[in-house]
C-alpha cells in the first residue's frame, strides 16, 4: 500500500501563492495517477488537478491558469503550484494516489484570507 504525506499548507492572502508537496511512499505500481483533491466548508469533495506517470494532466475548470501540477517521479512527489489564489481556494487539499489501490493522504489546509 502507498502512503501518503502532504505539505506546504498554511494561510495565504486574495492574489498570493502556495506550493502543495505530496511525498509517497511503499509500493509504487505502474502506470499510476496522482494528484490532488480539495474539500471546502459546507461542499463537496471536487478534483483539483491529475497527472499520469507519463504527464497526462486534467484541471478543475475553477484552477485552470491559476493552479499547475508537477510531478517528480524519481522521488516519487507530486507538487501542486497555487497561483493568484482566491478566497474560494480556501479548503483542506488531500492528495491521491490511484493504482493498484487508491490512497489518500491526510490532508493540508489552505486558507485564503486577507
Amino acid at each position: 500500500q502507498v502512503q501518503l504525506v502532504e505539505s506546504g499548507g498554511g494561510l495565504v492572502q486574495p492574489g498570493g501563492s502556495l506550493r502543495l508537496s505530496c511525498a509517497a511512499s511503499g509500493r509504487i505500481f505502474s502506470p499510476n495517477t496522482m494528484g490532488w483533491y480539495r474539500q471546502a466548508p459546507g461542499k463537496r469533495r471536487e478534483l483539483v488537478a491529475t497527472m499520469t506517470n507519463v504527464g497526462s494532466t486534467n484541471y478543475a475548470d475553477s484552477v485552470k491558469g491559476r493552479f499547475t501540477i508537477s510531478r517528480d517521479n524519481g522521488k516519487n512527489t507530486v507538487y501542486l503550484q497555487m497561483n493568484s489564489v482566491k478566497p474560494e481556494d480556501t479548503a483542506v487539499y488531500s492528495c491521491y494516489y490511484s493504482y493498484p489501490y487508491e490512497s489518500w493522504g491526510q490532508g493540508t489546509q489552505v486558507t485564503v484570507s486577507s
